[in-house]
């Protein structure tokens, strides 16, 4: 997991509940990497998993709303960061219909070895979009968040719903209706 991740992750906790939080994170989270993030370096997806296991202890917040959440904020942010890949969609569909053919391919070319979700795409009519969404590191309520967060931008209404296709949430089928 690129290092841009964590920094954001840690920028909303600060936000969100105080730098203090983000102190007891790190200092309570087990994390191999001593809890130094730069936004280029490659860390393991175990690091946030345990971030969020510490912060959910210490909030009660469940973990998926963690994740939701952090996807909302970190669709927010991507649309400052990556205005120039962002505002090439005129809509949401456009945008997330174009995740794993532009966008993704956008970012290996700064991060060549950012470790990716995949997402095959249908669009059975205007107003639905279906996204198949496949990762070894289960973190499907992110990409709830992040498309969510992409419904917002284009102040677009819809229902997502989501299918757990495997049960350790490596894969899911998100079902966007406007």
């Amino acid at each position: 997991m690129k290092g841009i991740v964590f920094t954001e992750f840690f920028d909303m906790i600060e936000q969100e509940f105080g730098y203090e939080m983000v102190d007891t994170l790190l200092n309570e989270s087990e994390l191999p990497s001593g809890g130094t993030y730069t936004a280029v370096g490659t860390y393991s997806h175990i690091e946030m998993v345990n971030l969020l296991v510490t912060l959910n202890h210490k909030t009660e917040v469940p973990i998926p709303h963690l994740l939701q959440a952090f996807g909302r904020y970190l669709f927010q942010r991507f649309t400052k960061t990556y205005s120039h890949l962002i505002n090439k969609a005129p809509d949401a569909f456009t945008l997330l219909g174009s995740i794993h053919n532009y966008i993704h391919v956008e970012v290996r070319k700064l991060y060549p070895d950012a470790e990716l979700p995949h997402f095959d795409i249908e669009q059975p009519n205007d107003n639905t979009l279906i996204m198949h969404y496949s990762s070894g590191r289960s973190m499907g309520d992110l990409a709830y968040g992040l498309i969510e967060g992409a419904m917002k931008h284009y102040g677009e209404k819809a229902t997502i719903t989501q299918e757990l296709l495997s049960e350790d949430g490596s894969r899911i089928k998100f079902v966007i209706v406007k």
